[in-house]
């Protein structure tokens, strides 16, 4: 997270960003990291003319290639692309990309069939970011509305943590605040008993919320509805 969220891009010192140094006692035979990650970044600085979007396929899919990937494990080159994806852009400091699902990280293929998955996936991601802006704004309308019977500063604060993270626990809630936490888990199990939020973990221990999102309350609300018995439904004809 805090490599999407901030700090130096993956271009300007990869080492860093992944912040991986060589141990002290490197094998002779092995290459040393710091080389590795400058073969990786040479070969971005040759398509340095091709649209960051493009450019962060290229990335992730040469991460192996450069001997980058430790044991098979692609989130380094997933995290590393997302930025490089939006280093030219406004507002965004990286792209969803997880939000497109698998279909645009899978390595087979021709590189023009990598490029459409990858740019297939970069556009569902976009699309499902935006619908889920979109749900946060509503809950937040609807969730200052509800609250405004409840005093103090805990409330809004608490408000505003749920709709600038996707789960948030007590300890997180209590940090970004500034409550207490006893008024942070009061007002979480205020909020949870109105369906404004949910409990993710089901656990006893270490809980997130998350906002409910319009589409559980729609379906909680008819769920909860009393259901209309029709006058001539089978249990009154037998009734008669």
């Amino acid at each position: 997270m805090r490599r999407l969220t901030g700090g130096p891009g993956p271009e300007v010192d990869l080492a860093a960003f992944v912040d991986r140094r060589d141990p002290e006692n490197v094998a002779g035979e092995a290459e040393p990291f710091a080389d590795r990650a400058g073969g990786w970044l040479d070969l971005m600085a040759q398509a340095a003319d091709l649209h960051p979007i493009s450019r962060a396929c290229m990335g992730f899919h040469i991460w192996n290639l450069a001997g980058l990937g430790q044991h098979g494990d692609r989130m380094e080159a997933a995290v590393t692309s997302a930025r490089i994806a939006a280093s030219e852009g406004r507002g965004a400091i990286f792209a969803p990309l997880a939000m497109g699902g698998a279909g645009g990280l899978r390595a087979s293929g021709r590189p023009a069939d990598r490029l459409t998955r990858w740019l297939d996936g970069m556009e569902t991601a976009c699309l499902s970011a935006i619908r889920h802006l979109d749900d946060v704004e509503v809950w937040a309308a609807r969730a200052e509305v509800e609250m405004t019977s409840l005093s103090g500063r805990t409330p809004k604060a608490l408000r505003a943590a749920l709709t600038e993270w996707p789960l948030v626990s007590a300890p997180i809630a209590e940090t970004m605040t500034g409550a207490s936490r006893a008024a942070v888990q009061r007002n979480l199990a205020w909020m949870e008993a109105r369906h404004l939020i949910r409990e993710v973990t089901g656990q006893g221990r270490y809980r997130m919320w998350r906002i409910a999102e319009a589409r559980e309350i729609e379906r909680r609300s008819n769920t909860n509805r009393p259901r209309k018995v029709s006058p001539n439904s089978s249990f009154e004809k037998k009734a008669g």
